[in-house]
């Protein structure tokens, strides 16, 4: 069977993936806290029928050689973790990372998950919990039932006005977590990641300081995923795909000719 049929059926396969990808981004385009993924592609092996610099005689060598490649596939999708932008809402318990870092939740089974979305409520014992599954904030914070306002400063301090006092009450204090490789986390949905080997340690340390983003409360990160650069990729893409159809489609034209004319 023709080589380049299987070579295009790769190409095909890749660019089917990388459609995925860049749909996924722009489903998410309005998910806060989202970070848009890119697919990475890598060539097969190669068949080398000559090799580059042999002798071609007693006293030359071949300049380069003939290697044939095997095609093409997605070895990984990599996530961007650039800053989104910024987005007001002024609700007390929005809350947003200005730089570096991840808020650290509380998974059911006792494992620490990671996000960066800041769109925080109370349960019913008022506690500070996403606002999906209702995963609790760590270190964990719970906000009194008669508590008139609700403050959270720039190094994560919450502090709270009660009935019958003039100065705010510090209740807990919120924690960024940030990894040498955030890209290196797992995705695992509902806005969270997980540690990997990749990722590094997670390093966890007070809002602002060393190197750590700033909370801003009353605010929300919007996705990073850029609409536009999402649609030029996409049809990028799709004409990639077209050619490599036209080439299994010329291939057969090839084979069809030859089976007629032989």
């Amino acid at each position: 069977m023709h080589p380049a049929l299987w070579i295009s059926k790769t190409g095909l396969d890749a660019q089917q993936t990388n459609v995925s990808v860049i749909s996924n981004n722009l489903a998410n385009a309005s998910t806060v806290g989202y970070k848009k993924s890119r697919a990475v592609f890598e060539d097969l092996l190669y068949q080398t029928i000559n090799q580059p610099g042999g002798r071609s005689s007693q006293n030359t060598n071949m300049p380069s050689g003939l290697m044939i490649g095997a095609g093409a596939k997605v070895v990984a999708t990599q996530k961007n973790h650039d800053q989104g932008n910024v987005q007001t809402t002024d609700n007390a318990f929005d809350l947003m990372v200005d730089g570096r870092g991840f808020f650290e939740i509380l998974m059911p089974d006792g494992t620490t998950a990671y996000t960066r979305n800041g769109q925080f409520g109370l349960n019913d014992e008022g506690t500070i919990v996403t606002p999906g599954a209702g995963y609790p904030l760590q270190p964990e914070i719970q906000v009194p039932e008669d508590a008139q306002s609700f403050t959270v400063g720039e190094d994560g301090e919450v502090s709270v006005r009660l009935p019958g006092q003039t100065d705010n009450q510090v209740i807990g204090q919120i924690t960024i977590t940030d990894f040498v490789n955030p890209s290196g986390l797992e995705p695992r949905g509902q806005n969270l990641y997980l540690e990997t080997g990749a990722s590094g340690a997670p390093q966890n340390g007070i809002a602002s300081e060393n190197g750590l983003g700033a909370i801003r409360q009353g605010s929300l990160e919007t996705s990073n995923v850029n609409v536009t650069e999402e649609l030029v990729n996409l049809i990028e893409a799709q004409r990639v795909y077209e050619m490599n159809s036209k080439v299994i489609s010329t291939v057969d034209q090839m084979l069809t000719f030859a089976t007629q004319q032989l």
